[in-house]
């Protein structure tokens, strides 16, 4: 079983009780924000293997595997995720923009908040991919077309002669 499944294991299908699910993602959520400030504090693309950037980031490799869990699909270049051991080489160029929109989809405010971004996006351009991202996800509902209104193809009968029956 790859580190991958390891960490999905851990983080998904252990049973736990709900204080102990909540105290488990608060740490993990604490160490990732961690990481994500010393990633945005720099333009360098960052690459080593899974066990190195674990000790460089100052985390164990299993949250390490959670975090290129998460950033994979921002990356400009995929990691092999799913053969994935501590000895595989992966990197982390990952497209701004796009990260910034999958940590607002994620719900992830205690990343996407963070003041390191101003370094690569102004307030403005977060504010725009924000709103960017939660409109990509808004329902919109057309108009409800009533029996007696006109027909929308425009053969200029009531809907309910027409396309409505």
């Amino acid at each position: 079983m790859g580190i991958l499944a390891n960490w999905r294991k851990l983080a998904y299908e252990t049973q736990r009780t709900p204080q102990d699910d909540e105290k488990f993602w608060a740490g993990y959520f604490t160490l990732e924000q961690g990481f994500y400030k010393k990633l945005l504090s720099t333009d360098e693309v960052i690459s080593g293997t899974v066990a190195d950037l674990a000790k460089e980031f100052d985390v164990s490799v299993m949250v390490m595997t959670g975090v290129i869990d998460g950033i994979d699909d921002s990356l400009v270049t995929k990691n092999p995720i799913d053969t994935m051991e501590e000895d595989t080489v992966v990197s982390f160029d990952y497209d701004k923009e796009l990260l910034y929109k999958n940590m607002v989809a994620a719900k992830a405010e205690w990343l996407y908040t963070l003041p390191e971004w101003e370094r690569h996006l102004t307030k403005e351009r977060q504010a725009e991919l924000y709103k960017e991202q939660k409109k990509s996800t808004t329902i919109v509902k057309p108009a409800k077309i009533g029996r007696n209104d006109p027909c929308p193809c425009g053969s200029g009968k009531k809907y309910k002669h027409c396309c409505g029956k």
